[in-house]
């Protein structure tokens, strides 16, 4: 019998298992592997449907993000305009103001005989102070703001120097020499050839500062709108698409979801329409009106430093006079009913501003024939009676006329002022509660989305 031997069968060798990367190589193939897994998932139903209430979900919370932030920042800007911005422009027309309000009490210190009326010395120190003050605070944020900083500068610098002078005319003045006329011109002119240019560019720069911020505040958040109206869209296309696969009309989750999405952009739109509309109003019978008025009150108030500046000359006064027509002009017009308050009672109609206005008009009406008779008295060879009409009290004198003017100019400033702030602040409150909202609503959408999905996902179980 034959035997035959057989080789014992050996087995095939396993295949190896791929061994996986480690460290940053294994990092880096994270990404792909995830976008691997996400493509053969969505090669089903229910992975398309993981897909979608994924990016809904994502998508709803970044529009939330955006809405509330760009909400916010509107929020802030309005807030802004009410706490800082409007008050810092309002510190730089005090600068402005009271420093040309200083020059014209000065000159008219001049006039009186004698000792320096304690009254007008005491204007004259409060316009000093006030204008200090109020420069510490418009150059407390130059930041952004034009050409402010340099102005600052220059008036820190140059106003000392102004002071200075002016007290070395009052003391020349005391003492009965005719120098001291030599340097209250002195002193006034570096008040109209620097320091007055520098106050009023520096109201300029904040001015325009806090237009450039009320129409920014108006603008409308395009990001935040396309993007809700994307996650409109992407709902609904959803939810076409779950009635085709699904045969059900309704999904109520995604109904949900798109009903806060539509109920933040109805929201937001009337919100958002109204708080402009508040805040043009406050631009329009507000900031834009006072801006108009302090032009007038300043060149007022330097055309009565010319009047009295005109009679300190004492007959070499041709200049100042020249200053004062031109000023005059720029006030009302020509004829007496335009310039600038013209253009302040066009602005005014049908606002409160309007009746003080009105009465400015006629108290410039009333300076302008005043004045006249200041100039037919000095120029007549009466100069200690056109003094006495230029400074008196009396009703009918050119310093009440002026004090009339002055003080109807003041009470519109803030009659318009208040305007703004009122408007203003209305357009703050049309936001209220429109930012955490819109945050709400977002977070009950992508809650909307996962309950609605999470229902057509358990029917594939």
């Amino acid at each position: 019998m034959t035997s035959t031997a057989t080789r014992p069968e050996t087995s095939a060798p396993a295949p190896e298992e791929p061994e996986g990367r480690s460290g940053i190589a294994g990092l880096l193939e994270l990404p792909g592997q995830a976008v691997r897994a996400v493509v053969r998932s969505a090669a089903t139903t229910p992975g398309r449907l993981s897909v979608i209430a994924v990016a809904l979900v994502v998508l709803s919370l970044v529009a939330g993000l955006v809405g509330v932030l760009s909400v916010q920042g509107k929020d802030n800007t309005v807030e802004g305009l009410v706490d800082h911005r409007e008050p810092i422009a309002s510190s730089a027309q005090q600068v402005y103001r009271s420093l040309s309000d200083a020059d014209a009490t000065a000159a008219s210190a001049f006039l009186s005989v004698g000792a320096e009326p304690p009254a007008l010395r005491k204007k004259y120190e409060q316009d000093i102070a006030d204008a200090g003050s109020a420069l510490a605070k418009a150059g407390s944020d130059v930041a952004d703001v034009g050409n402010a900083a340099q102005q600052v500068d220059i008036l820190n610098q140059k106003v000392p120097v102004y002071t200075g002078i002016v007290e070395t005319a009052r003391q020349n003045n005391r003492q009965g020499f005719p120098s001291g006329a030599s340097y209250l011109r002195e002193a006034s002119q570096l008040m109209r050839t620097t320091i007055l240019p520098a106050a009023r560019s520096l109201y300029e720069a904040h001015t325009t500062k806090l237009f450039d911020e009320q129409e920014s505040s108006s603008d409308v958040p395009w990001a935040a709108v396309a993007l809700i109206v994307v996650l409109i869209g992407a709902l609904v296309a959803a939810q076409l698409y779950l009635t085709r696969r699904t045969n059900r009309v309704l999904n109520i989750g995604l109904l949900v979801a798109t009903g806060c999405i539509v109920l933040s952009l109805l929201w937001g739109t009337v919100a958002l329409i109204v708080q402009g509309s508040f805040v043009a109003s406050g631009r329009s019978d507000g900031t834009s009106q006072v801006d108009v008025l302090v032009r007038a009150r300043i060149a007022a108030l330097q055309a009565r430093a010319d009047e009295t500046l005109t009679l300190v000359a004492r007959g070499d006064g041709a200049t100042y006079e020249q200053q004062f027509i031109g000023l005059a002009e720029k006030l009302v017009g020509a004829d007496g009913k335009g310039g600038l308050l013209g253009e302040a009672e066009d602005l005014a109609v049908d606002t409160p501003g309007q009746q003080k206005i009105e009465a400015a008009e006629v108290a410039a009406r009333e300076w302008s024939l005043a004045h006249l008779q200041v100039r037919r008295l000095d120029d007549g060879g009466q100069y200690k009676e056109a003094v006495d009409f230029a400074t008196s009290v009396s009703p009918d004198s050119a310093a009440a006329a002026f004090t009339r003017l002055d003080t109807n100019l003041q009470a519109a400033i803030d009659v318009c002022r208040q305007e703004f702030l009122d408007d203003t602040e209305s357009g703050d409150r049309a936001l209220t509660a429109l930012a955490p909202g819109v945050g709400v609503l977002a977070v009950l959408a992508a809650g909307g989305v996962t309950v609605g999905v999470r229902e057509r996902l358990r029917e594939y179980r």
